[in-house]
């Protein structure tokens, strides 16, 4: 995936715009259309039958003429998408989550499926009813190109984002492992010793945040003072993600080319922020974005990437397997069978990289953290 910031005129911004209204109105129509199938005759409308009432809708609303087919057809993909999702989550016993119906300003991207757009000589994109859009070509796209996904983000700026086909970029063998223990104190330790401080990123704008908040809870309720200033608050949000996906992929990229195997601890996220104690902090640290952008790079890189049960690693020596309780705020392993002193999150790491390794089978030497009890 390729994503660059594009710089539409006012006269293309209003297009944009009409496009992703025409685009939230059909989503709507097909949801609704589906809901009351089921209602009244017990059926659901299938992918194509819905994109089969195509030509008489424009004829009813010709407005959406104005729209480039594939991008109406991949509006009936969306509706389809949600709802093998809904019955998927159904049929696993977790929470539905029935498709919900776009409300204004609540649809923020279309997609050309196949054709509809292409990338000229002086860079830019040329997008079928719009026009050909200013665009920041700040790298090549590698591979074959094939849909194109523009995208309005809550401060107003436009991106456009293109998927492509492409053979994955191996790196040169590595024999180094590393294991990674993750935390708040440090954001990340290696158990080669090395460690990753946590920025906290959340952290340092949050008066920044507050102020605009202060400033937004102020203003009257639907004036237009109002809706512009929720872009000063969405921009300061924009700026904490933006420094937090540089942080994450640029820590990634390093410990995939620099290791061979790499175990990390199989974190179940949603549920620690569960403890409002730790939830903001635990957010703040993306652990979750993280382990997927370790995950993909080394995929791609042809890296061995391990996910371990995380249970006692903190609490066992990664030198005998002595086990003991170690409460959060003890931060030095002292372990009284083998006297070795080691820092608590370094002590986790290594048991993480033996039990990863004991998983692939290179080797049998990982303390025993999980014995029957």
């Amino acid at each position: 995936m390729f994503q660059y910031r594009i710089y539409p005129t006012k006269k293309q911004i209003k297009k944009l715009n009409e496009t992703l209204e025409e685009c939230r109105w059909l989503y709507n129509h097909l949801l609704e259309q589906r809901k009351t199938s089921y209602e009244q005759e017990g059926k659901s409308l299938s992918l194509y039958q819905q994109q089969d009432t195509f030509p008489a809708l424009k004829q009813e609303r010709p407005s959406l003429k104005q729209v480039h087919s594939q991008v109406l057809q991949n509006v009936a993909v969306r509706i389809d998408l949600a709802f093998k999702a809904f019955f998927r989550r159904i049929k696993a016993g977790e929470e539905p989550g029935y498709p919900r119906f776009r409300g204004a300003h609540r649809y923020d991207s279309f997609t050309f499926p196949q054709s509809g757009f292409s990338i000229t000589r002086d860079d830019r994109v040329c997008l079928s009813k719009i026009g050909s859009v200013k665009m920041v070509y700040h790298r090549l796209a590698k591979g074959t190109i094939k849909t194109c996904t523009i995208h309005r983000a809550s401060t107003g700026k436009w991106y456009v984002s293109f998927s492509v086909e492409c053979e994955p970029e191996r790196l040169p063998e590595c024999a180094e492992q590393v294991g990674i223990d993750v935390g708040l104190k440090t954001f990340a330790t290696l158990s080669t010793g090395e460690e990753i401080e946590n920025p906290k990123f959340f952290r340092k704008e949050e008066k920044a945040l507050a102020k605009v908040q202060r400033k937004h809870s102020k203003l009257v309720k639907g004036s237009p003072e109002r809706r512009k200033h929720r872009k000063v608050v969405a921009r300061v949000h924009e700026r904490i993600k933006f420094r937090r996906d540089n942080f994450t992929h640029q820590n990634s990229h390093h410990i995939v080319a620099h290791s061979g195997i790499i175990c990390v601890e199989d974190l179940r996220v949603n549920r620690m922020i569960h403890n409002h104690c730790l939830a903001k902090s635990i957010a703040d640290a993306s652990w979750s974005a993280f382990f997927s952008q370790l995950s993909c790079k080394a995929e791609e890189a042809g890296r061995t990437y391990v996910a371990v049960n995380p249970a006692y690693t903190s609490q066992t020596c990664s030198q005998c397997g002595h086990r003991q309780k170690m409460p959060l705020s003890v931060r030095v392993f002292d372990c009284p069978c083998c006297h070795v002193q080691l820092d608590r999150d370094l002590n986790a790491s290594k048991n993480i990289l033996a039990l990863g390794l004991q998983g692939l089978g290179l080797s049998l030497e990982a303390p025993a953290i999980y014995p029957g009890e």
